[in-house]
């Protein structure tokens, strides 16, 4: 068992021990492999220490009931259910290079980081196997460097309640392994410097820290290489206004370079006049306002695209979705069109989806058991991300180069069988209505 071991974690590449990282570990029994770190399952974590399995969610070998790295019939960290490691990392993106499998039996697992942003879906591994999958995480705090004196801004992003303590506003980077079997054999966390997308929006693209709801921006992690980073800083309730007077923009704008990617999709909450203090009318200072956030893209070299906003779940007696979104869609085809700007149209692929699925099935793919017409659950998040995926490779960006190779593409009109879906399910606290609402 031990030569099995030390094979999977010769896949991993050679790197040397520094202050700021990489971060090697080793999940097996006895003594680890050399440049590694020896993780125990019963090791909680600790600041002091900087890394460990978070509380509440410390793997068990389900076999004989203790700590999986205690137990002789097991070589690897095993569980029969979710858990979650954390390692302190500096703000920024890590590549995460993960072996799975485990020598003494078959595994089954998902990975996910942060606030459930699907990384690694359903990897399988026989008895004795293993499998090595390589991804980036962006990790990020609230903090916003601050202005000089006597200058207007603050220092801290201006966070709402139901933000507080999330894994994605932390300075940690958290995986979480869930699935069947999950089984981890060895772990690298190295900072890198790759190309950002940053995702701005609402709580239709953040990434939903709850089971069962989910949002495209945590699952388009999963269509993408590690050659490349989501920040996703999309939040429940924002509108264009405030997330540039919440610091949200500033937060953005203060770690965008050259290279990296923009993109926008605002409209559920700008459209709403019962908000006056950040409604925008859609033929005029919405434009405004899409206009601004293209110019900040571009004044730092980093490439924006406009993505409309997907449709809520509003079907007519003939089987078509209402529009419930007015004039806002097609400002943002103006405001693409006028500026030279890629368009991701998912508007009208969520349109094509909805009506594919039909007035009956397309609850399915949202929040509440359906119950909610607007936010998604895990299959409608994870279908609409695909529409992203496959905008991008129709809008011919170059960031289609950065598409994983099982990526075959996706028609709306075809969306996967709701019956044969699965995502393994975090474990999270109950679905709460995101803001907005």
């Amino acid at each position: 068992m031990r030569m099995k071991r030390l094979l999977a974690l010769l896949l991993l590449p050679a790197m040397s021990v520094s202050a700021a990282g990489p971060w090697r570990f080793d999940f097996g029994g006895g003594d680890p492999e050399s440049g590694y770190t020896r993780v125990a399952a019963h090791t909680v974590f600790d600041p002091a220490r900087g890394y460990g399995f978070e509380p509440g969610s410390v793997p068990v070998d389900v076999d004989r009931g203790e700590g999986a790295g205690t137990a002789s019939t097991r070589d690897f960290v095993t569980a029969d259910g979710p858990f979650s490691f954390s390692v302190v990392v500096p703000e920024g993106n890590h590549r995460v290079t993960v072996v799975l499998g485990d020598a003494a039996g078959e595994g089954d697992a998902t990975v996910k980081a942060e606030s459930r942003r699907l990384m690694a879906e359903a990897v399988r591994t026989a008895k004795g196997e293993f499998a090595t999958r390589s991804f980036v995480v962006n990790v990020r705090n609230s903090r916003v460097p601050p202005p000089p004196e006597n200058a207007p801004g603050g220092s801290a992003v201006v966070l709402n309640d139901r933000e507080i303590g999330v894994r994605h506003w932390d300075d940690k980077l958290t995986l979480e392994f869930t699935g069947p079997s999950p089984k981890v054999c060895a772990l690298v966390i190295e900072a890198v410097d790759v190309p950002t997308i940053y995702l701005v929006g609402d709580s239709t693209v953040t990434d939903q820290p709850r089971e069962p709801g989910a949002s495209w921006g945590q699952m388009l992690t999963r269509f993408l290489d590690d050659r490349v980073a989501v920040a996703n800083h999309a939040e429940s309730g924002e509108t264009m206004k405030s997330f540039i007077s919440g610091l949200r923009l500033a937060k953005v704008l203060s770690a965008m370079k050259a290279g990296d990617w923009l993109f926008v999709q605002f409209g559920h909450n700008d459209q709403k006049q019962q908000w006056p203090q950040t409604w925008v009318e859609a033929r005029s200072t919405y434009r405004a306002y899409l206009r601004v956030l293209i110019a900040e893209a571009r004044l730092r070299g980093a490439t924006p695209v406009l993505v409309t906003s997907m449709q809520r779940r509003q079907f007519d007696e003939l089987g078509r979705i209402r529009n419930s979104l007015g004039d806002y869609p097609e400002a943002v085809r103006a405001v693409a069109r006028e500026e030279g700007v890629a368009l991701i149209d998912l508007e009208r692929m969520s349109v094509r989806l909805y009506e594919a699925l039909g007035p009956d099935t397309a609850p399915r793919a949202f929040a509440a058991e359906g119950r909610d017409p607007t936010h998604h659950n895990n299959y409608g998040a994870y279908q609409l991300a695909q529409c992203v995926a496959q905008g991008i490779r129709e809008a011919e960006l170059p960031l289609a180069a950065h598409l994983v190779s099982d990526f075959s593409g996706y028609d709306p009109s075809s969306p996967d069988d709701v019956d044969a879906f699965s995502i393994a399910p975090s474990d999270t606290p109950a679905f709460r209505t995101p803001r907005g609402n």
